[in-house]
């Protein structure tokens, strides 16, 4: 489904096209070529000194067992949806520098820069993603063993979306909303807040 950005100002189309869709294709797998290539985005995302403190955690659709074990650390009303996608990624952030184990100020920040890139390269090669931060960090932990210097941020579901004409209809009116942001002049100052 084409929901391309109504921008004030000219943006790239990459960004434009981006979006977080709820309708995927429930039979679509991905292969290991683009797993891979949707974690090569991520490698090359900017960190502070170079650290890249991200993990992530995927659930390929493939492995029926663990994606649905994922699924169950998912929100009711995200479950609903994201059964239809066919990767989920539990994103995770040291929150400590490797060099000298002192906290990294600046571990959430480049992890949601290493996580915007998936999600770029997902539109990238026709796919979708969607971030969630509706799901149980507790089971999630449990469900990973992700150790306690690492904080759980979210969720990424990744799959091939739906035209509006396939999708579920307790979904067409999610799917089909206009998209909004805040006025522009409302996210930028110059010189002080």
């Amino acid at each position: 489904m084409d929901k391309k950005a109504d921008t004030n100002f000219p943006i790239h189309d990459l960004l434009a096209n981006r979006w977080s869709p709820r309708s995927f294709d429930p039979e679509y797998i991905l292969d290991d070529q683009q797993i891979n290539s949707l974690m090569e985005a991520a490698r090359w995302a900017p960190s502070c000194r170079g650290e890249q403190p991200w993990k992530f955690i995927l659930f390929n659709k493939s492995d029926a067992t663990m994606f649905s074990q994922a699924l169950n650390c998912l929100s009711v009303s995200n479950q609903d949806w994201a059964m239809d996608t066919a990767l989920l990624v539990l994103t995770c952030t040291n929150r400590f520098y490797r060099h000298n184990q002192q906290e990294n100020g600046y571990a959430h920040y480049d992890c949601g820069a290493a996580a915007e890139n998936i999600c770029l390269q997902a539109t990238s090669m026709g796919l979708a993603a969607h971030q969630m931060g509706g799901f149980s960090k507790d089971k999630a932990r449990e469900l990973t063993q992700v150790p306690s210097n690492y904080d759980i941020l979210s969720f990424v579901a990744i799959g091939k979306p739906l035209n509006l004409d396939e999708t579920r209809d307790e979904l067409k009116e999610r799917e089909s909303a206009e998209r909004n942001r805040l006025p522009l002049q409302e996210i930028y100052s110059f010189n002080k807040f």
